[in-house]
């Protein structure tokens, strides 16, 4: 696990059964349930959290992953593979803070990694960082062009700078994110006598 270059994209799903038939070494029991040991601590070594960590992500268990792949990014702090695939399970259980430093550190560790600097962009449009956003999707765009889903993630942040600027015009009422103009105090109100007016 030092070298941080096996992703978790493959394998078998939910612990199938290996060359021989039998379930994997410490594959979930039942319903992605990973296997514990007497003091609660899950069974195996840091390798073996993650590939069920992945498993679990890759089956829609991202909390459960979660759970694993933290034990393993403690005993394996400088894995980019771990602590990336612990940044998608914060990611799809909602935990953007926790994504964005994950996919903050494996972007330091390897500038040239493009998911990395996708998670961090799409992390950071989560928290609302969209200039953080752009940045970080234009270079996983640069380093992957034909990716669409990259793609698809930048226009969405620049159309939202862009909005955020007023390049479509201004906001109508009603519209999300519309503020009402402050009131002039020095307007006057319809049928209102000013001090030019004769009374």
């Amino acid at each position: 696990m030092d070298d941080g270059q096996e992703r978790v994209d493959g394998g078998s799903p939910g612990g199938a059964a290996g060359p021989d038939g039998a379930a994997g070494e410490g594959a979930p029991a039942s319903g992605g349930v990973p296997a514990q040991g007497r003091s609660g601590e899950p069974t195996g070594d840091v390798y073996d959290w993650f590939r069920r960590g992945g498993r679990l992500l890759a089956q829609g268990n991202p909390a459960a992953a979660e759970q694993l792949l933290v034990r393993a990014a403690a005993a394996e702090p400088h894995s980019r593979s771990i602590r990336e695939t612990l940044a998608r399970a914060q990611f799809d259980t909602g935990s953007y803070e926790a994504a964005l430093e994950n996919f903050r550190a494996v972007a330091l560790a390897d500038p040239s990694d493009d998911y990395a600097q996708f998670g961090w962009g799409v992390a950071a449009a989560r928290l609302g960082d969209f200039e953080t956003s752009a940045e970080h999707l234009a270079l996983a765009v640069a380093m992957r062009p034909g990716t669409e889903h990259y793609q698809a993630a930048l226009r969405q942040t620049r159309a939202t700078l862009a909005a955020r600027a007023g390049a479509f015009g201004p906001l109508l009422p009603g519209a999300p994110g519309y503020l009402a103009p402050p009131p002039d105090p020095d307007a006057r109100s319809v049928g209102e006598p000013g001090a030019d007016d004769e009374v």
